[in-house]
């Protein structure tokens, strides 16, 4: 009987494949709780990253600190309405950032034509709607991303950390089964998402959420500097249940043919 083999790869998009540091939806979310009068950290807000974007304002509300700081401004608890109005408000504001920030992470375009040779699917799933990321999606297809498929939070209940919008994909691009497809993300709702899915998974560490820093202030550092960040961000990923951590993208090819050795092996994730 031939073992299986690897078939697809599921990427996120902020902070994974685009917008290095994940800077896009961070200064959104700050914005629309300043202008609400609340003011909230950037480690408060990075907290719920990767889960659809109602989810995280709801989930921002939740932490102890906004809340207080939310009932001294109103004089009562949030309430469902309230964060239907925040939503409201950042659906306009986060296009723009989104579109800020689109430039593709150093040497995406270039793994995605690795990817193609080794006759791999590639999918995607993102927090953000799909009325976001329009103009991402047609930025990224300019710098040489256009992924077979892509699921977005709106298009999928419940998705991140559970598993539907991964799922759709491997619907879409019919692939046998979960246990061949890898889901790379920069998050740890995005990692539930693939573990919940059966997939292995991969959390890029230094491009996404848990680093934080844009390009230009990542190269900015010094070498110590960067090592102290870099374990720094390491930590907050190590136990989000991933069964690989890597830098970024360009680190990705590796795992896969460990992924493939393991799957011959018989091991499955």
């Amino acid at each position: 009987m031939e073992s299986p083999q690897l078939k697809a790869v599921i990427l996120d998009w902020a902070g994974t494949l685009v917008d290095f540091g994940s800077r896009a939806p961070l200064q959104a979310f700050m914005q629309i709780f300043s202008t609400a009068g609340v003011t909230v950290s950037e480690e408060q807000t990075r907290i719920p990253m990767g889960t659809e974007k109602k989810q995280h304002i709801r989930q921002m509300l939740q932490q102890e600190s906004i809340q207080t700081a939310w009932q001294e401004e109103y004089g009562r608890p949030s309430r469902e309405s309230d964060i239907e109005d925040l939503y409201r408000q950042l659906a306009p504001i986060q296009i723009q950032e989104i579109d800020k920030h689109s430039q593709i992470v150093p040497g995406a375009d270039k793994l995605f034509a690795r990817l193609r040779e080794r006759n791999l699917r590639i999918g995607s799933t993102t927090g953000y709607s799909r009325m976001m990321i329009e103009g991402m999606l047609a930025s990224a297809q300019q710098q040489g991303l256009k992924p077979d498929c892509v699921v977005t939070a709106d298009e999928a209940i419940g998705a991140r950390p559970g598993p539907a919008a991964a799922l759709k994909n491997v619907i879409a691009m019919e692939i046998p089964s979960v246990t061949q497809c890898v889901k790379v993300d920069d998050t740890a709702a995005g990692i539930h998402e693939g573990r919940n899915a059966g997939m292995w998974t991969v959390a890029v560490v230094l491009s996404g959420n848990a680093s934080g820093l844009s390009l230009d202030s990542w190269e900015a550092l010094t070498e110590e500097e960067k090592r102290n960040h870099s374990s720094s961000a390491y930590q907050k990923l190590e136990s989000c249940g991933a069964h690989y951590l890597v830098d970024d993208i360009n680190k990705l090819e590796p795992v896969l043919v460990d992924i493939h050795r393991r799957l011959a092996l018989g091991q499955r994730p």
